[in-house]
């Protein structure tokens, strides 16, 4: 299994929706993926695709509940683990909570080739957390200028505190493709200014589509509600990269979590 936190420095860059339409493609390309909404209080991926949780992740902390019930199998064929809403409680889960999520992830993956964590913009305590226990980690951006020093930031932190010092990058809501090329250099090169030996790969850039915002709409994924735009052929070719890559950090959810609680 394949464990892929998938972050962001700054909200509003489009990372839900991203990771959506990723597990959908990968889903088309026979892989079994799950997704867990790990932006804890305030849950986003549920009302992206109009699904209706009777429980989340506030029951399995609880004690109410288990994340294998709470998992919700989707239409397009991957699962979400909910979270809640408005809920503050739960922007910083503690050691306890953590635990009881880990015994209970073993049960949840079986058979799963990719976990993606959904992450909350910044560098919140559950975002560094998730990150750590991650295989690998995407970090998301616009060509904005606050996006762009806010991913750089999410970054700095994760090396500086934990040596975390491998990176995939994505630069979404492009007006063309090449100008992602171009943003990556230009964070590529204050990385290495000023953190050093930092592997920080391109995964690719979508470029903005009317469809996505008809595809929010709908609450849908947008490689459903339009398949032939250039912002799903954008997502295809960034899946495509993906799966060439491999993480470097190998082991079981178990013992990433458990590495986890030595370091953090």
């Amino acid at each position: 299994m394949r464990i892929i936190a998938v972050s962001s420095g700054k909200g509003g860059v489009g990372k839900t929706n991203v990771v959506s339409n990723l597990a959908l493609a990968l889903v088309k390309k026979g892989y079994k993926v799950l997704i867990f909404d790990a932006d804890l209080g305030l849950a986003n991926v549920d009302v992206l695709l109009g699904l209706s949780p009777k429980k989340d992740i506030r029951d399995v902390l609880s004690g109410e509940a288990t994340l294998q019930e709470i998992t919700i199998w989707t239409d397009y064929g991957f699962g979400v683990i909910p979270a809640s809403s408005g809920v503050v409680e739960l922007t910083r889960l503690d050691p306890s909570e953590k635990l009881m999520l880990k015994d209970q992830f073993e049960e949840v993956t079986q058979g799963i080739d990719f976990l993606f964590f959904d992450l909350s913009a910044g560098i919140a305590d559950n975002v560094l957390f998730f990150n750590l226990v991650a295989q690998e980690r995407i970090v998301i951006t616009t060509p904005e200028p606050t996006a762009m020093a806010d991913a750089y930031a999410l970054i700095k932190v994760l090396f500086r505190r934990y040596q975390v010092k491998r990176f995939y990058f994505l630069v979404n809501m492009l007006k063309e493709v090449r100008e992602g090329k171009a943003v990556y250099q230009q964070v590529s090169r204050v990385v290495e200014r000023f953190l050093g030996p930092i592997g920080l790969t391109f995964l690719g850039g979508l470029r903005e589509d009317p469809c996505v915002t008809q595809a929010v709409r709908k609450q849908e994924p947008f490689l459903t509600v339009c398949p032939e735009a250039k912002v799903s052929q954008d997502l295809m070719a960034v899946c495509e990269k993906l799966l060439k890559l491999k993480p470097e950090i190998q082991g079981g959810l178990e013992a990433l979590w458990s590495e986890t609680f030595r370091v953090a």
